[in-house]
């Protein structure tokens, strides 16, 4: 006779309540309750207030600045493994500092990596996590990690815009590979733009490969940060005589004057996912959201199912 498994238990890291409520939601369980002690110096305890031992427990918390964020989660992790829960899952919707996956120039640290180590180290016994910055940051982990895509999401709400003569376009380079995965699923052209920087988050010249005129393009990215590269991409791709241009991003960063940036852009509108909270609303700014993935995805990872045909790219 095959026992059944207990219910796992979901909680939520204080960063990323409201997406954890819908997550929680989708898999038909309440948030487990915990509560998170502030000091007056800043310093903070996490305790749960309900016995976790023995059982499986997600762990949602995306893991984007203040490093606040990031030593929450650590801190979960460690109390849970000291309640003696079974399977620890650390669900990190987006995964933070995963830009500095490799040396650059001399001297710099593979926060990556770093951040991998301390997951591991705090007792992490899996990861569930999207649209990585690098595909290879897996590769950090001795652990099970399951990549995400959010193409999974996205591509079914470009399909609902029944939009004709689309391209869809890479703001860069190395974001290629993402754009002939979105084309495939669209059957599309794809453009690339070429960029030089003088310095992180600032575009010296940007070009494109591929042409564009008469054509609706979407630029697919994995995150949008200063949406300074996006912006400029929208405007060459107007320049070149594109019928509109809209924006596909997993990770919503929007830091600095990013969402003015957007609305007084050419961009008819960037797509989002709700892996990290947006700071205010605009119309020009849609979010879709993760949840019901996460959900399916815990709910197969439970009960020692294929999580395979969630993989679309």
């Amino acid at each position: 006779m095959k026992l059944k498994l207990p219910d796992p238990k979901i909680f939520a890291c204080s960063q990323s309540v409201t997406l954890a409520q819908d997550i929680a939601n989708s898999y038909g369980l309440e948030l487990g309750k915990m509560q998170k002690n502030v000091f007056s110096d800043g310093e903070y305890q996490i305790s749960f207030e309900e016995t976790i031992r023995g059982r499986r427990i997600f762990l949602i918390g995306s893991t984007f600045p203040p490093t606040d964020n990031l030593m929450e989660l650590l801190l979960m992790i460690d109390a849970a493994k000291r309640a003696s829960a079974r399977h620890i899952t650390a669900v990190m919707p987006y995964y933070g500092w995963a830009r500095q996956d490799r040396k650059d120039k001399p001297r710099v640290p593979i926060a990556a990596k770093m951040v991998a180590k301390l997951l591991q180290s705090a007792g992490a016994t899996r990861v569930i996590t999207m649209d990585l910055h690098a595909d290879q940051i897996q590769g950090f982990f001795e652990v099970p990690v399951d990549h995400l895509y959010a193409s999974t999401i996205l591509v079914p709400y470009v399909k609902n815009l029944n939009l004709e003569d689309i391209t869809i376009a890479s703001p860069d380079m190395g974001g290629s590979k993402r754009a002939y995965a979105y084309s495939k699923f669209l059957n599309s052209e794809v453009v690339i733009c070429y960029k030089e920087r003088k310095k992180a988050n600032v575009i010296e010249h940007m070009e494109l490969i591929g042409e564009v005129e008469g054509r609706n393009v979407i630029i697919v990215d994995d995150m949008v940060d200063t949406a300074g590269t996006l912006t400029k991409a929208a405007e060459l791709m107007m320049e070149r005589g594109a019928k509109s241009v809209r924006a596909l991003a997993t990770h919503g960063i929007l830091s600095g004057k990013a969402i003015e940036r957007i609305e007084q852009s050419h961009l008819e509108e960037l797509i989002i996912t709700d892996s990290i909270p947006l700071k205010r609303t605009t119309s020009k700014i849609k979010v879709v959201t993760c949840a019901p993935l996460f959900a399916d995805v815990m709910h197969r990872v439970q009960n020692n199912k294929s999580i395979g045909d969630q993989f679309l790219i």
